[in-house]
């Protein structure tokens, strides 16, 4: 997505460790132009796959996967990285290691939101070690729901993630993927071959 690539060279930061840092348009601070543009990408791709909800994971995913919410006319479900009072128990959860914040946490998603009637799309905005992406697999299969296909705001192919979730056999479609992060230089993959 032209867009969007655009938006990572002239905003993103690439930080030590292979660190992208996109917080001016994404992950704290949010672009809605760019995000509907990401809506309608993710909706064009997967809309006749008979979807039912979104899933995502709090805090980056939910501008994204709430714009493709709106395009497909479907709700979305977000999983908790935190308890509160009112979400203690009848829930599906997993544990999910997040490599930016080096810790873990437990994901829950309320029993009452998922179910094996649904055909869910499970979006999120970063795939890079796949750990995010494979909780909300774990979360789905408690639910009995059916997984129908995993859209990526942004995919470091260069990291392992892309092939944990090609084991999975369900449709992964990114709309960034970044071929390397080397000397500062954002590199991305299209149609297999690498440009910056």
């Amino acid at each position: 997505m032209k867009l969007l690539e655009e938006h990572i060279k002239n905003r993103g930061t690439v930080l030590p460790g292979n660190v992208l840092k996109v917080d001016s348009f994404l992950n704290h601070q949010i672009d809605p132009v760019l995000m509907q543009a990401v809506g309608k990408e993710f909706a064009n791709r997967f809309q006749n796959l008979g979807i039912t909800k979104i899933v995502t994971i709090e805090s980056s995913g939910i501008a994204p996967a709430v714009f493709a919410g709106l395009e497909l006319g479907v709700p979305v479900v977000f999983a908790r990285k935190k308890k509160s009072l009112t979400l203690t128990e009848n829930l599906y959860t997993s544990s999910v290691y997040s490599f930016t914040k080096q810790e873990t946490n437990d994901i829950s998603v309320s029993k009452s939101f998922l179910d094996k009637s649904d055909k869910i799309l499970l979006i999120d905005d970063f795939l890079a070690n796949g750990q995010a992406v494979l909780g909300l697999l774990e979360v789905a299969e408690q639910a009995e729901a059916e997984v129908v296909g995993i859209g990526i705001v942004i995919e470091k192919s260069f990291q392992q993630g892309r092939s944990l979730l090609e084991k999975t056999g369900y449709p992964i479609y990114s709309l960034a993927r970044i071929a390397s992060l080397e000397n500062e230089q954002i590199r991305f993959v299209e149609g297999g071959v690498t440009r910056c």
